[in-house]
């Protein structure tokens, strides 16, 4: 997976709270499989490849679990392009 791959999936999820951190949400197992959907059709659309929901699920939890150094790098630059948008 690209590192643009990467950082359109972890904006995505972050948007939509995909990890449920900001409330008690009623079905959440629908709702997070609406959001991985959304996923899936952004890097279809954007990058031209198909991964599936597992895959990309999968993904999430090594990213956040096994890779803190390439996540926090995606953050980083995340944070920096939200600071550009501002001004």
């Amino acid at each position: 997976m690209s590192f643009g791959e990467m950082l359109e999936m972890v904006d995505i999820l972050k948007k939509a709270d995909y990890d449920g951190k900001y409330g008690p949400y009623s079905n959440p197992n629908v709702r997070m499989a609406k959001i991985m959907a959304k996923v899936v059709k952004s890097l279809h659309r954007n990058f031209g490849v198909r991964r599936s929901k597992d895959q990309l699920r999968k993904w999430w939890s090594d990213l956040k679990l096994r890779e803190h150094d390439q996540y926090r790098r995606i953050r980083r630059v995340q944070k920096r392009e939200d600071t550009q948008q501002q001004f």
